[in-house]
């Protein structure tokens, strides 16, 4: 049976926080994006502060969210720039023992089909360096990039057959799918057999409009999704990742590329609320 998780800055910035929202729901991991208001390369600095932390909490981390491959395809500087964002997530996924680390499929400029073959050889040096070191990569279905949804993201992975490249599901990003494709049955039955890691959040779509709400009130099919990993015993981890906040909204800039304190603020309650959501489903399924 699966286990629930959160994304940091999903919570908070301070690991004091991280460390009680976990105990209120006795978790044992999170995934970290953004902590201590650093994110990737700089992050790595604080390593021994981090490691600390999770053995003072009883804690360890499920995956590594990094941001690489969140650039532009045509630009050799991002590119060089995302390889190292990549190194270092890497470094640090060794440090505190995950062999999980997130990337996606550049900012999206056309169509799939067109950049597809530029993707793939653009994945070989990462590819090459998770094979060096042991960690397999977990490519979300990101609506921003060119994989965007669970058809597109199945045949991406199966397109590069590199065995260390593996789906991260987001059934609530379906909900921004150009192509309108339901987080379930259709987009989960692509990427069923290919699942490694998966991220909830819950929404409504009203035209081409997504708005983020506590899980289980929304459109995404959570208890659905959550039910057919159940059923095909998959033992990984769920991670929350509320992109919701009770008071104010979330910036679109702020949820395309989030972390830091700004994407943080008012993150703890939202995430409160979620995860009791979350729970609720998953009690639900037996």
């Amino acid at each position: 049976m699966f286990k629930p998780s959160f994304i940091t800055d999903e919570v908070s910035q301070d690991l004091h926080e991280v460390g009680e929202f976990a105990k209120s729901f006795n978790l044992d991991a999170i995934e970290i994006r953004t902590i201590l208001d650093k994110g990737f390369p700089e992050i790595l600095s604080e390593k021994n502060v981090l490691k600390r932390f999770l053995q003072d909490n009883g804690l360890k981390v499920c995956a590594i969210a990094s941001p690489t491959f969140k650039c532009d395809i045509d630009s050799a500087v991002e590119y060089e720039k995302h390889l190292n964002i990549f190194r270092s997530a890497v470094e640090l996924a060794a440090q505190v023992d995950t062999r999980l680390v997130r990337a996606f499929t550049f900012w999206k400029k056309g169509r799939y089909e067109d950049f597809k073959k530029r993707i793939i050889e653009k994945f070989g040096k990462m590819v090459d360096m998770a094979e060096e070191h042991g960690v397999t990569i977990i490519v979300e279905n990101e609506p921003s990039t060119f994989v965007g949804n669970g058809r597109i993201l199945a045949d991406f992975i199966n397109s590069l057959g590199a065995r260390c490249v593996r789906a991260l599901w987001d059934p609530g990003n379906e909900l921004m799918d150009e192509e309108g494709e339901e987080p379930y049955p259709t987009g989960f039955n692509y990427v069923r057999e290919l699942i490694a890691h998966v991220h909830i959040k819950d929404g409504v779509k009203k035209g081409s409009e997504v708005r983020f709400l506590k899980v289980g009130d929304g459109q995404a099919k959570i208890e659905e999704n959550l039910r057919a990993l159940k059923e095909m015993m998959y033992e990984g981890y769920v991670s929350l990742e509320t992109h919701w906040r009770v008071m104010k909204n979330i910036e679109e800039s702020l949820l395309k590329t989030p972390g830091g304190k700004e994407f943080s603020s008012g993150a703890y309650a939202a995430s409160y609320v979620s995860m009791q959501g979350l729970l609720e489903v998953i009690s639900k399924i037996g």
